[in-house]
């Protein structure tokens, strides 16, 4: 039978036999209102402001901050919504680029849309290495060193694009994550992500979370005699917007966690041996950010089993420090060790990956060369099909699960004796027209 895989904003087709094929897994379908309405209501109702209207009002100059290309964010669409507003305002743009590179030109386009001429001399990509761009303005109480673009700090005005979706190790993107780490010096990024190597420090969780507290602390601490209004959406799997909410950063934050919830936490009937891990586009830009796929698909991975990254890794490697510590250690226990000896940011990423690697086998299918994967206990495949079917000779006649939406997509068992609603038994397979049921069209009330 085939399947299509998403790939580098393409699809791939691969064949297996139906019997193999178990769950396929998507963000969960959510009903979506017309997007300019959805946004329109959020601007004129925002929490803790009268309107959108009313904080642009006057001749005080306007910073806004948008996230960068590694994030589904819809911003050239609502900069679009926003311009008639904004165009004749005292206004600049900074791109919360964390730690990573200034966005390429095309990039820029996609992150500006029509706009990005007109606003060109106006947008500042956060260089997070260049200690004269940022501010000391205090410690956290973990002893974070809070560092902050200087153009952020000198505003008194400031407005902010975001998504919200669940994170890895933050609890959930969106909220204060746009300043840290998004416009945060190198050293304060690097010692708020050490904080990701505790245990608490997981997807869907903010409240103990070491990682989002310290995040919100150090916003706190920049927000005193600032207005800052924030516009945070949750996006369906399609990336069109489903909720937004806006104003007061931590209650409209709190909110979309739980619409993005709703979306991006889905029920999956039971761990599997093999599971497919897919990064789709945009967060298929490097293996950096595609480990969030690997990290949410354990979740649905069984012990001994194997995990198959599909990203295009279309930037590379990214993040070198991770690659780099992995490479050197001689297996994934080490990993451990040398970052005991000291931490260096990306060193997270290395540890949450040699932590799956010590109970399963990670596999990929990227453009990376076979040999660098190899390097870092990943076994490298330029062919998607010889994988999969790779997978099954070595597992036997298993089903495989697969996420196809993993970067940003948590899996949960599904309770079996308390959930309302009981499974279908049988194949995941129209035996007349051969199509896929999708998973809502397993369970019967």
């Amino acid at each position: 039978m085939e399947l299509q895989i998403p790939y580098w904003g393409e699809e791939l087709t691969i064949n297996l036999p139906i019997e193999n094929i178990g769950e396929i897994v998507y963000p969960n379908t959510v009903e979506i209102r017309p997007e300019k309405e959805v946004l329109f209501d959020a601007i004129n109702n925002p929490l803790d402001f009268k309107s959108f209207d009313d904080f642009i009002k006057g001749n005080e100059p306007i910073l806004f901050i948008i996230n960068d290309a590694t994030r589904p964010t819809p911003n050239a669409r609502i900069i679009d919504l926003l311009w008639d507003k904004i165009k004749k305002k005292d206004i600049k743009f900074l791109i919360a680029t964390g730690a990573h590179r200034a966005p390429s030109k095309d990039e820029y386009l996609e992150l500006f849309g029509n706009h990005y001429h007109e606003l060109e001399k106006k947008i500042f990509s956060h260089d997070s290495e260049n200690e004269e761009e940022n501010v000391f303005i205090g410690k956290t109480q973990n002893g974070t060193e809070v560092y902050f673009n200087k153009l952020v700090v000198g505003a008194k005005k400031i407005a902010y694009i975001t998504s919200v979706e669940p994170h890895y190790f933050a609890g959930y993107t969106g909220g204060a994550k746009s300043f840290l780490p998004g416009i945060a010096g190198y050293k304060t990024i690097e010692q708020n992500h050490e904080l990701a190597l505790k245990a608490t420090a997981k997807a869907l969780i903010t409240e103990g979370n070491p990682v989002r507290e310290d995040i919100k602390e150090a916003y706190d601490v920049i927000v005193k005699g600032k207005q800052i209004f924030s516009i945070q959406t949750v996006l369906n799997k399609d990336h069109k917007i489903y909720y937004c909410i806006c104003g007061e950063t931590h209650k409209a934050f709190k909110l979309a966690c739980e619409k993005a919830k709703d979306v991006f936490s889905v029920e999956i009937r039971d761990r599997a041996d093999i599971v497919v891990a897919v990064a789709p586009y945009p967060m298929d830009i490097d293996l950096y950010q595609s480990q969030k796929a690997i990290d949410n698909s354990k979740l649905a991975l069984n012990p001994n089993g194997i995990l198959i990254l599909v990203s295009s890794c279309r930037k590379g490697v990214g993040g070198e420090s991770f690659i780099k510590l992995l490479s050197e250690a001689r297996n994934p226990d080490e990993v451990f060790g040398k970052i005991e000896k000291g931490y260096k940011l990306g060193y997270h990423k290395a540890a949450k990956m040699a932590e799956i690697m010590k109970w399963a086998s990670l596999w990929a299918y990227t453009k990376l060369e076979p040999e660098l994967l190899n390097k870092i206990f990943i076994k490298g495949y330029t062919d998607l099909q010889e994988a999969l079917d790779d997978t099954l000779k070595e597992k036997g006649n298993e089903k495989i699960l697969f996420m196809m939406d993993a970067s940003l997509t948590v899996p949960r068992i599904a309770p079996r004796i308390l959930h309302k609603r009981k499974f279908i038994h049988g194949p995941t397979v129209d035996k007349k027209t051969k199509a896929l049921i999708k998973l809502d069209d397993l369970f019967v009330d």
